[in-house]
């Protein structure tokens, strides 16, 4: 294959993980509570912000499958990768403008721009059985997870720096320092999502006819025939639950562990070190995931990284100090790139040609919903038993259902099940200028 395309494909990972740390894990979260809702009680911040948060979310998991379906129909994937991935550049440089108790302002720009981000993402994954082999495809996904953790750590270190020293870079405060990196990551993601814009580019091979309706309406056409037709794919809809069950706790633990860890005690310093931490080691983790996925096969090697999720929640419930929320930082670190590596090439495996987009929009959508589910049940947990320690343990039933499940699959059955249903009228080419 490829390989200029593939890096081409890759940098996208490196320009949009910039919003993934600095705005949605480390900046935005803090900035919000104490500048966009400062004059808010801190339950009315919380709520507010959880709201942001479930709002965002819960569009993305209604629009993806339907828009996913629509680029494979109409072969526009680029372009609706170029739209999302806009939209979520704009919305993150127009933080710069909230100020003091603009919270609503904070919230809908960032539900503009996490549906950009997410979205955008759609596409971007229905991309990589078009720039890879089925060979190639563990050490190109694991790759390009690499790619966005150096991408969004190099700019949150930097972004860090900038907030805390601001008299360093001439800035009046830290708020102007806050604002000026949501500017930063827009900025980022623009330019090195140029050479993914310029070197790929997908074709019709065959005329699909005069459209008789709209795409929206084919969009839910196909996602309704998508549902009917799940059931044939008996490998991938097993894979499908299981990836569901182990995203909830694998999202979990993204969203919650900050927070996690104040309620206990740990301070913001050592909170946002950690989170470096965790970027930087998953570059050669992620890395060392595809070899393993060589070695012992992609599903044992995901098996392997969803028992060390399980030892993680367990230390979780008994930590007591910064130094053991730097030691599970690096555990995360370890695993949480080639989970999500992993789980997007073997699924990627498994799905016809002609429906990458669609079926990613299914991929799309558990994992999405997986990111509402799984934070109630942390929230629920912990306020029947007012104990945030029992909620982190409650995540263990998430990896042990999905690691069982994920024993069920057949991958080599899947990929047969997947070629035996496929249209190879539809078929849509991608190459490179």
């Amino acid at each position: 294959m490829d390989t200029k395309l593939q890096r081409s494909w890759m940098m996208y990972d490196w320009a949009n993980s910039a919003f993934a740390t600095t705005i949605m894990a480390a900046v935005f979260p803090i900035f919000y509570n104490s500048v966009a809702a400062a004059n808010l009680s801190e339950g009315a911040a919380t709520s507010y912000y959880s709201f942001t948060q479930s709002i965002a979310v819960l569009i993305v998991a209604v629009m993806a499958p339907i828009l996913g379906a629509i680029a494979d129909y109409s072969a526009a994937k680029m372009k609706f990768l170029r739209f999302f991935a806009y939209m979520g550049m704009a919305g993150s440089i127009l933080l710069f403008t909230v100020n003091e108790g603009n919270y609503i302002l904070a919230s809908l720009l960032f539900i503009i721009a996490s549906v950009g981000f997410s979205g955008g993402n759609v596409f971007y994954d229905a991309f990589l059985p078009h720039v890879t082999n089925k060979d190639d495809m563990d050490r190109v996904s694991t790759k390009a997870y690499a790619f966005g953790y150096i991408g969004g750590g190099i700019l949150l270190a930097i972004n860090l720096l900038m907030i805390m020293k601001y008299s360093w870079f001439g800035l009046p405060s830290s708020k102007e320092a806050t604002q000026l990196a949501f500017v930063s990551v827009g900025l980022w993601w623009f330019i090195f999502s140029i050479p993914l814009f310029k070197n790929l580019k997908e074709e019709k091979v065959v005329n699909q006819g005069k459209r008789t309706k709209s795409y929206v309406a084919i969009g839910f056409s196909r996602i309704g025939e998508t549902f009917k037709t799940l059931k044939h794919y008996k490998q991938l809809l097993i894979f499908i639950i299981a990836f569901w069950m182990f995203s909830d706790g694998i999202s979990t633990i993204i969203r919650m562990a900050t927070f996690y860890g104040a309620t206990i005690g740990i301070g913001q310093n050592d909170l946002i070190a950690a989170l470096l931490i965790t970027q930087f080691v998953g570059i050669p983790c992620t890395l060392f995931f595809s070899k393993l996925a060589k070695w012992i096969s992609a599903k044992k090697a995901l098996t392997l990284a969803l028992m060390v999720y399980v030892v993680i929640v367990i230390l979780g419930y008994f930590m007591t100090s910064a130094l053991h929320f730097y030691l599970l930082a690096v555990c995360v670190g370890t695993v949480q790139g080639g989970a999500q590596a992993l789980s997007r090439s073997i699924f990627a495996r498994m799905i016809p040609h002609n429906k990458h987009a669609e079926f990613f929009g299914f991929y799309g959508i558990t994992s999405k919903f997986a990111a509402i589910i799984g934070p109630a049940v942390f929230g629920i947990t912990a306020g029947l038993t007012d104990n945030s320690r029992l909620g982190i343990l409650s995540l263990i039933v998430f990896f042990v259902i999905g690691i069982v499940l994920l024993q069920l699959v057949n991958i080599e059955k899947g990929e047969q099940e997947a070629k035996a249903l496929e249209d190879p009228s539809d078929r849509v080419k991608v190459k490179a200028k």
